[in-house]
Formats: structure tokens, C-alpha cells, sequence
């Protein structure tokens, strides 16, 4: 009798189908074509995606440009400073072409200003990519230079890099 209700266990386990597994190929999103780079300031460092928008893609006020930094808007991320989201859509600002293009960014390192300028500089070496024309426009406004200035390392024997303890006669 254990002999039967193994065999019967063994069929009732080549009988069970597995679960229909759903196709990829319709799940999948359409690939978008990119233009990718990389722009840094100080110690942050941009990934930038910069996506050409299409005319049904057509959202939000005609003055902001569609901008997520890490994962969130760009008003939002750079929320306390306006300054600093000018600096961001600067690039596209100059080109006259702030609902013609998407952009993701990675951001990361540096401080909140410096990330604004490591995204700005990413976005316009994006754009010129895209279009090797909008190089003179960007290049003269500066955003195509990579702001070489850092943090000076501290000397020993000093407070700061080059701030000295007060001095003491006695």
C-alpha cells in the first residue's frame, strides 16, 4: 500500500505545470534613445541622461524644464534656492530650448552647490553631443569647463589649510 501512494505522489508531482511566466518582450518599456555624460565640480559628480522630447510629451509650465535629480523634480531637490535652479537650466536657458529636452540625473558627492554646477556641466557637454552646434553657444557662456578649483588639503601645524594658531609672545 506505501508503494501505491508513492507511485501516485510521483505522478501527482509530473502533472503540476508551472505558473505561465508573463512575456518580457510586451512588459518591457521602449528603449529611448540617449545622449549620456558625466559632469563634475569640486567633489560632486553628475550623471546626466538627456532625452529628446516629443511634441505629444507635452506637460507642465512652458518655462520650467522636465529635470529629475535623483529620482525627484529638480524645483524640488534644489527647493530653498533659486539661484541654484537657474544654474541647473541655465544650459538649456541659453539655447532657447527649455521644453525641448528631458533630463535624469545621478547626483552625488560635494555639497548642494556643487552639485547644481556638476549637473549643469553634464547637461551642456549632453546637449552638445546631441547637436555639435550649441558647442559655441555653451562655450562661451562657460558651462563647458570643468571648474578645475578645489578644496586645499590642511598643512600640519595649522588650523586650516592656511589659517595659523594665534600667535603668542609668552
Amino acid at each position: 500500500m506505501s508503494a501505491t501512494k508513492t507511485k501516485t505522489a510521483k505522478k501527482a508531482k509530473t502533472k503540476v505545470e508551472p505558473a505561465p511566466v508573463p512575456e518580457k518582450v510586451e512588459l518591457a518599456k521602449i528603449e529611448e534613445k540617449y545622449y549620456e555624460t558625466v559632469g563634475r565640480r569640486k567633489n560632486a559628480i553628475a550623471r546626466v541622461r538627456v532625452y529628446t522630447k516629443k511634441a505629444s510629451d507635452e506637460s507642465g509650465a512652458e518655462d520650467t524644464a522636465l529635470i529629475t535629480v535623483n529620482n525627484k523634480d529638480y524645483s524640488s531637490y534644489f527647493q530653498d534656492n533659486e539661484e541654484l535652479k537657474s544654474t541647473v537650466d541655465s544650459p538649456l536657458k541659453k539655447l532657447k530650448s527649455v521644453n525641448r529636452f528631458k533630463a535624469a540625473v545621478k547626483v552625488s558627492g560635494g555639497g548642494i552647490r556643487g552639485q547644481a554646477e556638476a549637473i549643469r556641466h553634464g547637461l551642456a557637454r549632453a546637449l552638445v553631443l546631441f547637436d555639435n552646434n550649441f558647442s559655441k553657444k555653451l562655450k562661451k557662456s562657460g558651462y563647458l569647463t570643468r571648474d578645475p578649483r578645489e578644496k586645499e588639503r590642511r598643512k600640519y601645524g595649522l588650523k586650516k589649510a592656511r589659517k595659523a594658531p594665534q600667535w603668542a609672545k609668552r
